[in-house]
This record gives structure tokens, sequence and C-alpha cells, in this order.
């Protein structure tokens, strides 16, 4: 008995090592706007660890994704300007070998697409990445590094993308539009156009994939769209226009960032109501809610800082130095 009780004790404390490393070993991949460069950052210990130039200073990146195997970022190179504007369109992708914080490589679309958010499938290890001036979702097999499908959206200025658990479904963004597009991944189809607004920004899914989430830009609003019906299900009222929304892992909250109250707003997903209002630096725009769901970061785009706050608690725990303009948020492991 006492053996037994001494091996248990050793695979707890070597899986708790192991946990532990697992955290230590995290890294928080910020895409920068304003000075064309990627951050990487030490979440726990709250401070930047380098930074990766981009290729061509004022062509910019502002979203990115990383592989399965923590190694690699693919940041789309969008162009010089914001969705809907005049300006150099991007063309490419950048490859960031994350363990030697260096370009090693890029894919390129072959014609001007404003390459926007990369998205990689939890199932299939494809990659979708937002091509705007296509009007469609490009599939990548990030292995290959090839491009080997894409998903028409039927919409212009498909801008953001959220991909359900199961990576059947996606749902883009259409920001000039003002409408979402429902698409079927596996069989590479728009299943469905859902009318918003005149304009809306940014989308995210529920944890159980019955809802997603856009913010309405012409109101202080949220649109609730129901997946199985295709339809906004309801508005939630807002302090002010929404931007980046995250739903944690519970199934519980929904966080919402409000650039012009300086804030993120948390919707009780129970009952549709904003519950309370969170204060961060100047016009908070992405959320990226760790795994374990105990903290959201949020970047900060005028500030070029990256808030980390307690959901336990509920407020900004602390506040992470990245570059100008800090948008795009991903996990590498």
């Amino acid at each position: 008995m006492r053996t037994h009780a001494i091996s248990r004790l050793l695979l707890l404390g070597l899986a708790s090592m192991f946990a532990s490393s697992y955290l230590v070993a995290q890294t928080l991949v910020v895409v920068n706007q304003g000075d064309s460069s990627v951050s990487l950052v030490d979440p726990l210990a709250g401070k930047q660890l380098a930074t990766v130039a981009e290729a061509t200073p004022g062509v910019h990146g502002h979203e990115a994704a990383v592989s399965a195997d923590g190694r690699t970022a693919f940041v789309p190179i969008y162009g010089s300007t914001g969705v809907g504007h005049p300006g150099i369109d991007g063309h490419e992708m950048l490859l960031i070998d994350l363990p030697s914080r260096k370009i090693v490589g890029h894919i390129d679309f072959g014609h001007a697409v404003r390459p926007h958010q990369p998205v990689l499938s939890p199932v299939s290890g494809l990659l979708y990445v937002t091509t705007e001036l296509d009007n469609t979702v490009t599939v990548i097999d990030p292995k290959t590094r090839k491009i080997v499908g894409a998903v028409p959206t039927g919409q212009k200025e498909s801008h953001m993308l959220a991909i359900s658990h199961d990576g059947r479904r996606g749902y883009t963004a259409n920001v000039g539009a003002g409408s979402v597009s429902m698409l079927d991944l596996v069989g590479r189809k728009t299943i469905a156009v859902i009318p918003v607004s005149l304009v809306v920004q940014r989308v995210s899914i529920s944890a159980d994939d019955k809802l997603v989430f856009t913010a309405d830009q012409t109101k202080p609003q949220l649109a609730v769209i129901d997946t199985a019906t295709k339809q906004v299900k309801m508005r939630v009222t807002l302090p002010g226009l929404g931007f980046g929304t995250a739903a944690t892992p519970d199934g519980r909250w929904l966080l919402v960032t409000v650039p012009s109250m300086n804030q993120v707003a948390v919707v009780d997903l129970r009952n549709m109501q904003v519950v309370r209002h969170i204060e961060v630096p100047s016009a908070p725009q992405e959320i990226l809610i760790h795994p374990d769901g105990k903290t959201a970061y949020v970047s900060c785009n005028t500030s070029g800082e990256v808030a980390a706050i307690d959901l336990a608690g509920w407020k900004t725990q602390k506040l992470i130095h990245a570059g100008s303009g800090s948008d795009g948020l991903a996990w590498a492991r």
C-alpha cells in the first residue's frame, strides 16, 4: 500500500511539474499595426520577450494564428490601411519561426486580396484565412504551406472569421456589407448570409456553438445570431459601440471591447445583459481568453499595451507593454 501511495504521489508531482512547465512555456503573440511588428510576450511574467519586424514598414499585418506544434506563427499582411479604405493591398502571409524569432518564409496568394484573419481548424488542422478582395476564405494546408481551396462568402469585406468547435462551420463578419456569412467549411460553400446592420465588426462564437456574436457599428448594441435558425435572435445594449468579443470557456460570460469608453463590457449570457464594466487602457480591440478560463488578454491599440484581466475578481491585474497599435492576439504553446 505504501509503495502504491508513493507512486501516486510521484505521478502527481510529475503531472504538476509538466503542467507548470506548460504554463511557463506559453507565449502570447501580439500583432502591432503601428510599427509593423509582432511581439512575443511572456504573459505570466508580464513582459515582452522579443519583437519580429514585418517585411515592409507601413504595410502591416493585423492578426495571427499559430501552428498546432506552437513553432510557427502565420501573419497575413493586410496592407497599409483599414477595412474599406483605399491604400496598399496585401497579397501574402508571413511565416515566423517562433523559437528563432525570425521570418522563415511566406505564402503568396498570387494577387492583392487583403488577407486578414487566420484561424486554425481544431479538427482538420487546416488554416483558414479571410481574403477580403476575393470575397472568400482561403484554405491552406499549414504542413505543406500550400493553398488547397477557397470558400465563397457571397459578401464584400469578409474581415473576421470564427470557426465552430467541430470545425464544420465558419462565420465571417462582412464589415461594409453589414452581415455575417455562415459557411460550410467541409463542402466549401456559403450556407446563408445573415443581415445585421449597415456596418458590423468582429465575430465570435459561443462555447456550445449555438450563438454567434458581432458588433453593430451604427448603434451601441451587440447582435446575437442563432446558428440553428440562421437569424439574429436578439440585440444586447452596450455602453458604447462594441468591437471585439470573446466567450468564456464555461459558456457563462461574453466579454466585449468598447473602444470609445476604454472598457470591456461583460455580458451575462443567461439573461443577455451587461452586468459589469472593466476599465482598460485606450482603444481596446481584441480579446483572447486563456484556455483555463481564468484570465482574458485585451490588446489596447493606442496605448500599445495588453491588459490582463482576472476573470475571478473582474479587474485588470497587469498591463503588458507590446508595440504601437497592438491588435491581433494568438497563443503559442
